[in-house]
């Protein structure tokens, strides 16, 4: 029924252009035939309206990937910067939550580490929706800030970096992990007291010997619940070492070099002197850093797709 409704909605769409069209192509007939204002208004709407339509089901084919159409899972580290930094990275978190709203995306956090002063240190999410790895997976990577700290009282420009990591959420039975290779813990989730999450041990780290991978969960009342997210962080993590040693492999192939822009950066928010979010890779940019930092992101998020599809295709 899963494979049913997948394959409905990309057909949908589809003929939902379809009729469309027809109905414009009728619309064209009439006013060739007999002049009328409002069939021309209703024309030149519904042909806008059309290549909105046919831009966005366009956009859709791009997310072809084996896990597109799989949840998100998203990670935010604070990277150099200080407090500048784990206040940086609070404000990622806010920009993706705020995305995720647009989309009709559900968010579930599942660790958290504040920062020592504000901010947040790290933060670990799920991005619950359609599509939501296709469309966020092109946020992996340096993400970097410039802009007159407020925690500076001489008011100096900053910069500070944040990294994000974006993996989607995977079923441990589709990944073969054996339990020897498991060093399981259990520990008191942080937060404040009182609650029931903080007087159990219903938190779950997971070490994966082999790789030193670790992973953990302290969403849930319910240790085996978050036992159960953490295994599938795991999975997540494991399938995108195998990608990244296969692309390895293949520069290796090629006889290509390693890029050697600064720190991985993709995205730039630079608040002060002037305003301007540039994406490295695509060449995109906008002077409206607030709706950015507010959710906006839809324009870079579709040119990364396409530009990628371009890569992958030339």
């Amino acid at each position: 029924m899963r494979r049913i409704a997948s394959i409905n909605a990309k057909l949908e769409p589809f003929k939902a252009l379809v009729k469309t069209y027809n109905d414009i192509r009728e619309l064209e007939g009439l006013l060739a035939s007999e002049a009328d204002e409002s069939t021309a208004r209703e024309l030149e709407s519904m042909s806008v309206q059309f290549l909105k339509d046919l831009d966005a089901l366009e956009l859709r084919t791009l997310l072809s990937g084996p896990h597109d159409d799989k949840s998100a899972i998203v990670e935010i580290g604070a990277g150099a910067g200080g407090t500048e930094a784990c206040d940086w990275a609070e404000m990622l978190f806010r920009m993706y939550q705020r995305y995720a709203e647009r989309k009709g995306y559900k968010v579930e956090v599942l660790t958290e580490t504040p920062g020592d002063v504000t901010g947040i240190r790290s933060i670990s999410f799920k991005v619950d929706g359609p599509l939501a790895y296709g469309y966020l997976k092109g946020e992996q990577g340096v993400h970097r800030l410039v802009r007159i700290s407020p925690y500076d009282a001489s008011s100096r420009r900053h910069t500070s970096f944040a990294a994000v990591t974006v993996l989607p959420e995977v079923k441990e039975a589709e990944v073969d992990i054996k339990p020897e290779e498991l060093k399981v813990e259990t520990f008191r989730a942080s937060g404040a007291g009182g609650q029931h999450v903080n007087k159990t041990e219903s938190a779950v780290r997971i070490i994966h010997i082999p790789t030193g991978i670790v992973v953990g969960c302290q969403s849930e009342r319910s240790q085996h619940k978050n036992r159960a997210t953490a295994m599938s962080i795991l999975a997540a993590r494991l399938i995108e070492l195998e990608r990244d040693k296969t692309e390895e492999h293949l520069r290796m192939l090629r006889g290509e070099t390693p890029s050697a822009e600064w720190g991985r950066q993709i995205r730039s928010y630079v608040m002060q002197p002037y305003t301007l979010v540039k994406d490295t890779r695509t060449g995109v940019e906008t002077g409206n850093v607030l709706a950015v930092l507010d959710g906006e992101i839809e324009e870079f998020i579709t040119a990364y797709l396409r530009s990628d599809l371009n890569a992958r295709t030339a």
